[in-house]
This record gives C-alpha cells, structure tokens and sequence, in this order.
C-alpha cells in the first residue's frame, strides 16, 4: 500500500475504549505488514503505558515545541512494523503554551509532515477533550475515527464532535473526512447493545464498520502487561476483533486506491450529520 493515511482516533468522551482502539489496530495493522505510526497525543499517556514505554526521555511534546527532531522521539516496539511516538508528562502544558504559537493548530501537521512518507497508517490517539491538541489532531489527519461504546448515552456529544470537525473542515482542514464509526464494548446479549447498534447503523450506514469490538476481559487486562492484546493473548475475542477491524480498514483503503487510480478522486464521506445532509436534500 502507498499513500499514508493520517487517522485521528477521536471521542471527547471518556471511557468508550478509544485507546484501545488506538493501541490495538495500530499492532493489527502493524502485523499485516503494514508501516504504522502510532502517536500518542493524550498527556494521560495510557497507549504509551500500554506498550510499556513509562517516562520516555523524548516525546511528542518535545516534537511540537521544536526541542528534538520526529526521529528522536519515535519508540520502536516489539511489532517490526510498528513505531511509536509517546507522550509524557510536559504535554500537560502543551494546552497552554500552544495557545501562543502563531500557526497552533498546525504543530502536528508539521511533525507528521517529516515522516509521512515512511508510514502507511498514522494513528493520532487524542484526548478525551476537544482541545487544542484534538484540533492538532483533526487539522493533521485525513480522518477521524470515531469509537462509540453500546450504552444509554452513546450519541451523547457526537453531534458536537461532527459539528467541530465541520469547523475544521471549513478553516482548517477541507480534506479531513469520517474514515468510521467502531462500535466498541459491545454485549449482543444485551437488549440495549443491540438497540444502540440498530439506531446507529439506520443512522450512519455504511459509514459504521461491519467489525464489532466486544467487551472483553484480556482487552482490559493487556495494557497493565505493556502489550497490545495480539503480544497478550493472540486468540482472544478481542484480538481477533481488532484483526478483523484492520482487515476491514486496509480493505476500504484498497478499494480508495484503486478508484484514485481510475481518476474518479478520494470518495471520502462528507462528515455532516444524517440531519444536516437531509436539509442539504
């Protein structure tokens, strides 16, 4: 595969396995052989800390303050295909100091910038906010992925995470568009799993992959081991989940490729909510 796709692994709220989503398909993808960067962009560290790096000397703050090349921030892992750029403690800062840079929503893009063309996937593993860093994150990325768990409240704020990537659109970023929505934690056992899957799919289509992330307990228990659930437990229903997540992914991408090669341009998906297009209609 050529042509790197810089994915932003969005969800301002917290808890809906966004991590491990960031953490898990980046060694899936990895162990298809494809080159992937995973970036950790969150200050609570948790995708460095799951690949057992703890208090890295250089990190991705020091990559978008200018104190150290993307190189010397970058971590290998135990996956060949797989680098790593960690955060640390300093990012907590990077909200403030970041306000008073002059093109500060474009730190990232210029640290991804550097080493694009070595990669075939960059996942940007954001906070559980929509801060300045995020919109680093989705001024960088050519999409966003969006992980949503199967309970009550799940489209709780997910009309106003798709109206700030609009924003960003506008101003920011016209190429960024919605790569997905993975639901995670999913419980097919469970009647409101279900219900929350129904209304999503009616809603979003296609635009949902077919791959569901289960709840599962190695999932949980991996990152207190320093690995990905494929270094943990390769059978688990979790890893084999987030194999099949990657396949499906490489598989869209392939299809993008070779309709790019035909002429006809990028299909992205408008990132507009169900709502806004049917006005648009």
């Amino acid at each position: 595969m050529s042509n790197c796709r810089v994915i932003a692994v969005v969800n301002q709220k917290g808890g809906v396995g966004k991590t491990t989503t960031s953490v898990n398909l980046a060694a899936s993808l990895a162990a298809s052989e494809h080159r992937t960067l995973l970036v950790d962009l969150d200050p609570q560290g948790n995708a460095s800390s799951a690949y057992g790096v703890l208090n890295p000397s250089r990190h991705i703050y020091h990559a978008l303050v200018g104190e150290c090349s993307v190189e010397a921030a970058m971590e290998e892992t135990d996956l060949g295909f797989l680098r790593l750029i960690p955060a640390g403690a300093d990012l907590v800062g990077a909200e403030i100091e970041l306000v008073t840079h002059p093109d500060r929503e474009r730190c990232l893009a210029g640290v991804i910038e550097q080493v694009r063309g070595l990669f075939d996937f960059v996942l940007v593993d954001c906070p559980p906010s929509l801060g300045i860093l995020t919109l680093n994150a989705l001024t960088a990325a050519d999409s966003l992925l969006i992980p949503l768990q199967c309970e009550y409240y799940a489209l709780e704020g997910l009309a106003r995470l798709m109206e700030t990537s609009e924003l960003v659109r506008a101003d920011l970023n016209p190429s960024l568009n919605l790569e997905g929505i993975v639901l995670t934690m999913v419980d097919s056992r469970n009647n409101l799993s279900r219900q929350v899957e129904a209304e999503v799919r009616e809603h979003f289509g296609d635009r949902v992959y077919q791959t569901r992330i289960p709840r599962n307990v190695r999932l949980s228990e991996a990152p207190s081991h320093g690995k990905p659930i494929l270094l943990y437990d390769a059978h688990s229903r979790g890893a084999l989940a987030y194999l099949e997540l990657a396949e499906e992914m490489i598989g869209r991408h392939i299809k993008e490729l070779d309709t790019e090669i035909e002429g006809e341009g990028p299909p992205g998906p408008s990132i507009q909510t169900p709502a806004q297009e049917e006005e648009d209609r």
